[in-house]
């Protein structure tokens, strides 16, 4: 519904380098059932893609409204650029990779109700972390302490400990600009803003509702990725405050409250490494004493005890106290071990020995080292790379790991290396550049001067990364540290679509930049002609008037061992007719199956589970149908149809966990018809509806949702950005609505397309969309 006229409330998000996380950010609002707010959210000119989702969301839901900076000021120019556009009573301050809890407006609504309007609201947070855990806040306490009451915070200085921050309160937005609050530049300015807006305030009240899941970033968080310097301003953010209490008499007691606070937030921030760094510590600590002797209230009592002991350190400034003291904070972060330190290779000792050598000899600026699907045969996204490398940068020379067993289907021109063998570790220790589809051996190193390319093989339907922490099926079977060791390494993380973009960026939490191009493995939808349609048809054995239906189902986290159809083969194959052709591709994950080799010596099917190019197998099908995989992301490049058999959706998207409703028939989320049972899917094909016109009006909205970079330059764009450098992506995308994808069978074979039957497409579409 529309906001109205005066909101209660304006939620302003200052969005900056978060587009892994503003989408949930912004829907842990809208879908509030308190409906009268405004969403403000200001992107700071951020280089990901955050800014294009806010302006998507406020496309569709007019109580968002995306305003966008000429030039970027940070979060708190961000914050003002909110301000100034807000319209509510209260304004809530919520940063882009946060969100709110369910009911927390409705919540916050009606304490205001019983406290009659305060200035500020304060209410509770939890810090929710990469790995799962939720941590509560300090707040519970003193939030009970005020129950029901409407206070002044000069007489309840316990309300001062605190978080400081301005996303845990509300402000009524008269008290706020009244008092002509801005927010400062730099970081730190949460605090300036506390501390003076608390003195001014005469009636303040708590709610004791966690509102806020204060999501602590394993990378990208400004206080991590700020160089120690700017992590100085807090001397200037202080002073602020007090410059600012000097001109309101009659609070020393709040004085010299805040001045203990300052304190502890000068303690706080030297013990953390990552702000300030030992090169850095003694001009700090000097900056620190002379802000503690300026400002120090007269008559001022430290603390007792160790923190009061570090207080009188800190006053005088001297390094040497602080070492003497062994324990600065007790909170100081340790260094992340390197990778290696603790291994425990299974290699004989002579290559562990030869691999450290190796890597204290110079990088080799032209040598790549190519992988896919843990040493398969070489395919999918790195090998599209690797052939576009050979043209834009030819210079460049590939080799391949490639196990014994698929040795022998290694592609002519490629030079194959084996894995744990003297040139494979030599290879991995030299090579500037190192790319994959999954992830190297953790016993690999990175060493400075090396790039790694993760080009991932899929679109994510199903969860991945950190998510799958939540699933016992996978989990159980995953070592998340590992995961998060094996992430730091990448450097280029490749994607097709915004959707991939958002969850690689949030599920793989490390310092990657996202190359944004397309999948390279996609190219060849939009390069193949009709005479390579033809001749893999002719390969198959697919005769030029058969229509060709590609089943390729996922597999199942429960069901590793052996491939178990979920569809009666033979039945299917037997009620479509002789004017069909099945083709089987069981899971890449499993080994041969007894029945579907009897079924393809038969003749019911072709078995095609070991065929080399999945790609050459898709340009061969007239239709597609499978249930979760990745495959339908890619085969809608095409433009052919798409069939969804999901006899098992509920138990699917409860064990494994999903990331849209793939059965909700609505378009940009179903790609085409959409089946539950064996007989709705004969049924599909029998009637038309697998290419009819609602199926072709889902699978295009499809196509514009997922396949947005996708345009037969994918793998020239990563090989320029990553080999040679280039800053810009190039060639530019081609948008979805020029593209002209390769010919489907029939136009390659120059046969008419016939007209869809006049069936109840509409109903076959939307089969099953009750799950």
């Amino acid at each position: 519904m529309p906001a109205a006229a005066t909101p209660r409330f304006s939620v302003i998000i200052p969005v900056y380098g978060v587009e892994g996380y503003i989408r949930e950010c912004l829907e842990s609002v809208t879908t509030q059932s308190y409906p009268d707010f405004e969403v403000i959210a200001v992107d700071d000119c951020s280089l990901d893609g955050s800014g294009a989702i806010i302006d998507e969301i406020a496309a569709r839901d007019p109580r968002v409204r995306a305003v966008h900076r000429a030039e970027n000021g940070g979060i708190g120019a961000a914050r003002n650029t909110g301000v100034e556009h807000a319209r509510g009573d209260y304004l809530l301050f919520i940063d882009g990779d946060d969100s709110i809890r369910p009911g927390s407006l409705q919540a916050m609504a009606d304490r205001l109700v019983e406290a009659q309007d305060p200035e500020v609201l304060l209410f509770d947070h939890v810090r929710t972390h990469f790995d799962g855990a939720v941590e509560v806040s300090n707040s519970g306490p003193y939030l009970a302490g005020i129950r029901d009451q409407v206070v002044r915070p000069a007489d309840r200085l316990e309300l001062l400990r605190m978080f400081a921050v301005v996303w845990n309160r509300l402000y009524r937005r008269d008290f706020f600009t009244g008092e002509g609050y801005a927010f400062t530049d730099g970081l730190y300015e949460d605090a300036l803003m506390v501390y003076t807006s608390m003195a001014a305030a005469q009636r303040v009240a708590g709610l004791e509702y966690v509102v806020v899941e204060y999501r602590q970033r394993r990378v990208g968080s400004s206080m991590r990725s700020s160089t120690p310097r700017k992590h100085f301003v807090i001397f200037e953010q202080y002073r602020r405050v007090f410059a600012y209490l000097d001109g309101r008499p009659g609070l020393d007691e709040y004085r010299s409250a805040v001045f203990t606070r300052m304190i502890s937030h000068f303690l706080f921030t030297f013990a953390r490494d990552f702000r300030i760094p030992k090169g850095h510590r003694r001009a700090y600590l000097k900056q620190a004493s002379k802000v503690y002797r300026d400002l120090e209230p007269a008559g001022y009592t430290p603390p007792p005890g160790i923190l009061g002991l570090k207080f009188k350190v800190l006053k005088s400034g001297s390094y040497t106290g602080f070492e003497g003291l062994k324990v600065v904070n007790g909170t100081r972060e340790a260094g992340i071990r390197s990778l290696g330190r603790s291994k425990r290779w299974g290699g004989r000792k002579a290559l562990r020995a030869y691999y450290a050598v190796q890597r204290r000899l110079p990088v080799d600026d032209n040598l790549a080292v190519y992988s896919a699907y843990w040493g398969r045969t070489p395919g999918c996204n790195p090998l599209a790379v690797h052939e576009a490398a050979k043209r834009v940068a030819p210079g460049v020379r590939g080799v391949w790991v490639v196990n014994q067993e698929y040795a022998g289907s290694l592609q002519p021109g490629l030079q194959r290396i084996a894995p744990a063998t003297f040139g494979y570790w030599k290879a991995m220790a030299r090579a500037k550049y190192l790319v994959n589809n999954v992830n190297f051996p953790d016993a690999v190193i990175k060493r400075p001067g090396q790039i790694h390319l993760q080009t991932h093989h899929g679109t994510p339907l199903k969860r991945m990364g950190l998510d799958q922490q939540f699933y016992p099926a996978v989990s159980r079977s995953m070592d998340f540290d590992k995961l998060l060791q094996r992430v730091d390494r990448w450097d280029w993380s490749v994607s097709s679509n915004q959707h991939s973009t958002e969850h690689w960026e949030r599920v793989y939490p490390a310092a990657f930049r996202t190359l944004n191009t397309g999948y390279p493995r996609n190219d060849v939808y939009y390069r193949a002609t009709a005479a390579d349609v033809r001749r893999i048809r002719g390969e198959l054995g697919i005769a030029h008037d058969k229509t060709a239906i590609l089943y390729a189902p996922t597999v199942r986290d429960h069901q590793k061992d052996a491939f178990v159809s979920r569809l009666d083969l033979a039945r299917v194959a037997r009620e479509l007719g002789p004017d069909f052709v099945l083709l089987v591709r069981a899971h890449y994950f499993y080994g041969g199956d007894p029945e579907l080799n009897s079924l393809a010596e038969r003749g019911a099917l072709v078995d095609v589970s070991r065929h080399p190019s999945v790609e050459d197998l898709c340009l061969a099908a007239d239709a597609l149908v499978t249930d979760y995989s990745s495959i339908m992301f890619d085969y809608a490049n095409l433009d052919r149809p798409i069939v969804t058999y999901a006899d098992d959706w509920e138990a699917y998207r409860t064990c494994r966990g999903v990331t849209f409703d793939l059965l909700s028939g609505e378009p940009g989320e179903s790609p085409g018809v959409l089946t539950t049972t064996e007989d709705e899917l004969i049924e599909a094909f029998r009637s038309g509806a697998w290419e009819g016109e609602h199926a072709a009006t889902l699978r295009q909205a499809f196509r514009e949702r997922f396949c947005t970079w996708d345009d037969g330059f994918a793998a020239e764009r990563v090989a320029r950005r990553v080999f040679l450098g280039e800053e810009s992506l190039r060639p530019p995308v081609v948008p979805v609505a020029e593209r002209r994808p390769a010919p489907s069978p029939r136009a390659a074979e120059g046969l008419a397309t016939p007209r869809p039957r006049a069936a109840d497409q509409d109903e076959l579409t939307t089969a099953g969309s009750d799950h």
